[in-house]
């Protein structure tokens, strides 16, 4: 299953913003999966955490095979030292136990999340232990699916704009500029940067990279 988004979104982008138009027709439609469980979202997104998307992969794999469902009743069922086993840190295991304890008790009402606000769900998600704010936003868009999720946090969607946009780096009133641009349809607008910024438009380089090697280049120079 992934990301939804039609000709709705992409007109809409096209006609606000030419050069992310230009973008959309290069990349054409960008298929990112989602996870519907929003309790199994919020476990894969600790066990991410601080590794590579490979190391993730593998983890998570271990992690579904072991417990079949991932639940509150599979995770607390699993225990610590099983949870351990399975490649994950100590860390991740109380953050992940605590949050299945909190469901299980109903300190946390995970079913009230899907019908929140933006705003209120991300400050409901970022109250989980080892959750940050980028971390719910993310949740928004690959579980919740979201349509304007714009991530100040994620600096892959600022190189994208800087790389689109030809900025040497993007501060908080610039990156708002584009937010409210693209807006309603924030999420699409994050999928076409990180498209960008992981190098699928060709030709397309970051000016903060350049300045950064060139920069060094005076340095040695003046040594």
């Amino acid at each position: 299953m992934c990301f939804a988004y039609g000709e709705q979104e992409i007109n809409y982008l096209r006609k606000r913003d030419k050069r992310l138009g230009r973008v959309i027709d290069q990349v054409g439609i960008v298929r990112r999966e989602v996870d519907p469980d929003l309790f199994a979202a919020v476990v894969h997104h600790i066990v991410g955490q601080q590794i590579s998307t490979k190391a993730q992969a593998t983890v998570w794999r271990r992690v579904r095979e072991n417990l079949g469902v991932v639940s509150a009743a599979t995770v607390l069922g699993a225990g610590e030292e099983r949870l351990r086993g399975l490649g994950l840190s100590g860390r991740k295991v109380s953050y992940i136990t605590d949050f299945a304890r909190r469901v299980r008790d109903g300190s946390f009402d995970i079913d009230a999340v899907s019908a929140m606000e933006d705003g209120d769900a991300v400050a409901a998600l970022s109250s989980l232990k080892g959750v940050g704010v980028w971390t719910a936003e993310m949740i928004l868009l690959f579980c919740l699916q979201r349509p304007d999720v714009f991530s100040y946090g994620d600096l892959a969607i600022h190189r994208g704009i800087r790389m689109v946009y030809r900025h040497r780096e993007v501060g908080p009133e610039r990156f708002e500029r584009y937010r409210r641009r693209f807006s309603p349809y924030g999420s699409v607008a994050s999928l076409y940067l990180w498209a960008v910024a992981g190098g699928e438009v060709p030709g397309l380089s970051d000016p903060a990279v350049s300045a950064a090697v060139k920069s060094g280049r005076a340095e040695r120079g003046a040594s």
